[in-house]
């Protein structure tokens, strides 16, 4: 078997970035594949991005399939960049190659060269008519030179790849998972926006019109990929006006974004002149997160996340369905994390009558949970999340609208066909989340404010501590418990036990020395004031 050879601008020693300045990566710089891949600040970037696309030509192989690679940073400042590797079904790399990913970045050039022959050997395939590589990028000046890096190490696998240039993040995962699974959609990104149009159109139709819902929009497109994209999705101006803010192509993610928004919970820039109640909405850099946002009577900002979306979409799917008389057929389930505010559990469960599942945090975790359910809503805070929808789930819909008398049953029927079509199931998608909740909000005839209304957020607070050891701390299953310490968990329950909703855990961070703390209760003073006390409890442990 022929040795592989690397192009001196992708080895560690001689890393070259996109100005021509070479950067060698020291040995002790360690890089680790999280959920969203290996990031860094561009200039490390292009060793790293060869070795990715090597490993996703060698799963391709394995798996005789199509593999994407996807260069971006998402809501990460402009001088970053980063990669992450797109499984055969549009979903997020297997856990087991993570470990590989992990292996062959963080290995010498010489050691390199070992594994990935023994890589070749041991995943190869015997049929690889199949195997392929797809690639696409953001906008960021960094991300068409480091393309080069992955189909380079993709060609070194003996797989052949293909640039599909400028994509949103979710776009890529819905084309690679399309063109492994043909009926799903036509793998090309004029397929993702037929696909999107012809739902939308349907879901209109079945949506009746009132007089509160105003169809016009304020959207935050984070100077990213969005901005580009969600124009090509040519929606009728009788169905959504929106007005594209922040939509070119230099300052990406600064002081815009959906990140931003979330976090500072404060008005991107250019927002400064939105009136009272005009909805506004924020994507972030790759168009996979989405928030909506407003100004309410007394000129504050107001923030509604992806805990009040993933409520709206829950809503609305129990009603459809048990106004078409499928309640005992169908489980809708919500899954969370422990991050979620409790009050948006406390809504789903006690007033909607709707199953809520927590998991580790993680879209991956949530990911993983929801294949368990005909209809799983999952989203994260930060606005990262879609709904999964089991091929059960059409498989009775397509049964049964067969046999229906009843218009309005029928109509119902069409309203849960068409929405599920209008998401991108394979992953959170802000674009078609968006156009999802807005659809929504039209059946309703709510405004923003009425949406918001469902329910009162339980002030919340959130803090890190140091820790020299963060492996002393060990959680259950769902990160909201601590099993060790042992007495660590007691004296929580003993702190929240004195405030009305109290509610705290802690979890070690993932990839840094600190641990986590989260409180909330009735009023932000006592959420405060949990957080105080179990930071008190916690550093005893942190050192």
């Amino acid at each position: 078997m022929a040795e592989i050879i690397i192009p001196e601008i992708y080895t560690r020693e001689s890393n070259t970035d996109h100005n021509g300045r070479k950067v060698p990566v020291s040995l002790t710089k360690k890089f680790s594949y999280g959920t969203a891949g290996f990031r860094a600040n561009a200039t490390y970037l292009p060793f790293i991005v060869f070795r990715v696309g090597y490993l996703a030509g060698i799963r391709a192989r394995y798996l005789n399939q199509t593999i994407g690679v996807m260069i971006t940073a998402s809501h990460n400042p402009m001088e970053d960049n980063g990669v992450k590797i797109v499984d055969p079904m549009g979903g997020m790399l297997d856990a087991a190659w993570e470990n590989y990913a992990d292996l062959i970045v963080n290995a010498s050039d010489s050691e390199f060269l070992r594994k990935s022959q023994e890589f070749l050997r041991q995943f190869s395939g015997r049929v690889v008519e199949n195997a392929t590589v797809f690639t696409a990028i953001d906008t960021r000046p960094s991300s068409k030179y480091i393309e080069e890096a992955a189909l380079c190490g993709a060609q070194c696998a003996r797989v052949g790849g293909r640039r599909l240039g400028l994509l949103t993040t979710p776009q890529l995962h819905y084309i690679v998972r399309c063109q492994n699974d043909s009926s799903y959609g036509v793998p090309t990104e004029a397929g993702y926006y037929a696909k999107v149009q012809n739902a939308l159109a349907g879901l209109n139709f079945v949506t009746r019109c009132g007089k509160a819902y105003i169809p016009t929009l304020h959207l935050d497109c984070a100077n990213g990929i969005g901005a580009q994209k969600f124009p090509l999705m040519c929606i009728s101006w009788s169905v959504l006006v929106v007005n594209l803010m922040n939509d070119q192509k230099t300052q990406l993610n600064d002081k815009c974004g959906a990140d931003y928004v979330k976090i500072e919970k404060k008005f991107p820039r250019n927002f400064d002149k939105i009136q009272a109640f005009e909805r506004c909405a924020a994507f972030d850099g790759d168009a996979d997160r989405l928030v909506y946002f407003y100004r309410d009577a007394s000129n504050e900002f107001v923030l509604i996340d992806g805990d009040k979306i993933a409520a709206l979409f829950a809503k609305y799917i129990t009603e459809q369905v048990t106004g078409a008389g499928l309640s005992d057929v169908f489980m809708v389930s919500v899954i969370q994390t422990g991050y979620a505010n409790g009050n948006s559990t406390k809504f789903l469960r006690d007033k909607m009558g709707v199953h809520v599942c927590c998991v580790a945090t993680g879209i991956k975790n949530l990911q993983k949970e929801a294949v368990k359910y005909d209809i799983a809503v999952y989203f994260e805070a930060n606005g990262h999340g879609t709904v999964y929808f089991s091929p059960r789930f059409y498989d009775i819909l397509r049964t049964v609208i067969t046999h229906k008398d009843e218009v309005d049953q029928t109509i119902q029927i069409k309203r849960l066909l068409y929405f599920s079509k209008l998401l991108n199931t394979v992953v959170g998608d802000a674009m078609t989340d968006l156009l999802a909740v807005e659809m929504i909000l039209k059946h309703y005839d709510w405004t923003v404010e009425n949406w918001n209304n469902m329910y009162k957020e339980l002030p919340n607070v959130q803090r890190k501590l140091r820790a020299i050891n963060r492996s002393v701390f060990q959680m259950s299953a769902d990160e909201t418990t601590c099993v060790k310490p042992r007495k660590l968990q007691g004296a929580i329950n003993t702190i929240v036990s004195k405030y009305t909703d109290g509610r705290s855990f802690v979890r070690p961070s993932g990839t840094e020395d600190v641990v986590r703390i989260y409180a909330e209760a009735a009023t932000e003073h006592d959420a405060e004031a949990i957080a105080n006390e179990v930071e008190v409890v916690v550093a005893t442990y942190c050192v």
